[in-house]
């Protein structure tokens, strides 16, 4: 699999070569928290390998994903436009590598470029564009449609069919009860859709998840897509 963040990769020469020196990689592990909501962001994070959750955490102790991030965006570019602080937590869902780069090294870069400015504020569009359809697809769509769009946005992001996610994870993500995540996965698994065991999911019909997915994932992908043309 092939890292490049597809945002860094769509700078102009002369924004990736002021960035460059700023750039330093990073290892992410799984359940990692980059920052919690409140948190004054020191770092930006542009994904490479690994896939990152912007949560929500409720008084409960409850959290319920807002939006995913992975190699065709950014976490934390919000700072560098003076946003300052975190309005979620971001946790890493699935390990890897990511570009860690200092907010006022992006501030600096972007406030110095049109074009560099301009893509960050379109991105962080698309990215409340996300957490608005994600809040829409909880409200109108049923659990199974949900898992399908949630499955198939991380196997985009991740690169790969095989994804190690526990029962309680999804749940947790999807905001719903475990009860209600395994008699999908099951349903799923006896579909032949996907196989399921011991934390470990691997998409077997892709074609079959697609079609049981809400329109939420299409319209996820299409925003990203149109954002890197």
């Amino acid at each position: 699999m092939s890292e490049v963040n597809a945002l860094v990769a769509s700078f102009s020469a002369s924004d990736a070569a002021a960035l460059q020196p700023h750039l330093k990689r990073v290892r992410c592990e799984s359940k990692q928290v980059l920052f919690e909501s409140g948190d004054r962001i020191s770092s930006v994070y542009f994904p490479l390998s690994c896939v990152i959750s912007l949560v929500i955490s409720l008084s409960s102790g409850e959290m319920i994903e807002a939006a995913m991030v992975g190699k065709d965006g950014v976490v934390g570019a919000a700072a560098a436009l003076d946003g300052k602080k975190s309005l979620s937590r971001a946790i890493i869902q699935l390990p890897g590598e990511a570009l860690a780069c200092p907010v006022d090294a992006l501030a600096g870069a972007a406030f110095q470029s049109r074009t560099m400015i301009s893509l960050l504020v379109r991105h962080e569009q698309t990215l409340f564009a996300q957490a608005q359809q994600s809040t829409a697809c909880m409200a109108t769509h049923d659990v199974q449609a949900r898992f399908a769009r949630w499955l198939l946005r991380a196997r985009d992001l991740a690169g790969t069919d095989n994804l190690p996610f526990t029962q309680e994870f999804l749940a947790e993500m999807l905001g719903v009860r475990r009860t209600s995540i395994s008699p999908v996965a099951h349903t799923f698994q006896q579909a032949g859709i996907i196989r399921y065991a011991r934390g470990k999911i691997q998409i077997v019909d892709v074609q079959a998840l697609r079609d049981s997915a809400c329109e939420c994932y299409e319209a996820i992908r299409t925003s990203y897509a149109e954002l890197l043309n």
